[in-house]
């Protein structure tokens, strides 16, 4: 299994960068893989991802959710086996701290070549980089889901 940790700072304030964090279908506009996410119920995800040109579709559960804290989940079914981590950390009352990090299992020859490379760190920056852009320049967040989930 690959482990990617990957953080970025972003200008606004924890509470919106985890408001934005909670609105699964927006991820399209800032995960530059992800084709569609639709959220079913409170803590279960449908998403349909496009990597090195393969269409993959899984299901993941939301296992841990604390409002301005963090957001968990692990894959349980489809076509790609992972789970992973965002963390939100206040530095500022305008600034905070993004981390995310992933545990996944390559699956065939190009995934696990790129793995090797550190293609998955790359695309996991890139996308906190597109995230930071789009929670800032939108200013506030899309919505919000501020339950908790225990695991």
């Amino acid at each position: 299994m690959v482990q990617i940790i990957e953080t970025i700072d972003v200008d606004v304030p924890v509470r919106t960068a985890y408001n934005q964090w909670t609105q699964f279908e927006s991820f399209p506009k800032f995960l530059d893989e992800v084709e569609s996410i639709t959220q079913t119920d409170d803590t279960h995800t449908h998403w349909k991802v496009k990597v090195g040109g393969f269409e993959r579709e899984f299901d993941a559960e939301i296992t841990e959710q604390h409002p301005d804290e963090r957001v968990a989940w692990t894959s349980t079914g489809g076509d790609t086996e992972h789970a992973g981590v965002v963390t939100f950390h206040k530095l500022t009352d305008t600034t905070s701290r993004v981390t995310v990090q992933l545990d996944w299992e390559p699956e065939g020859l190009l995934e696990k070549l790129g793995s090797l490379v550190g293609v998955g760190g790359h695309a996991v920056k890139k996308d906190l980089k597109n995230f930071k852009e789009f929670i800032e320049k939108q200013g506030g967040p899309t919505g919000e889901w501020r339950s908790d989930v225990d695991a």
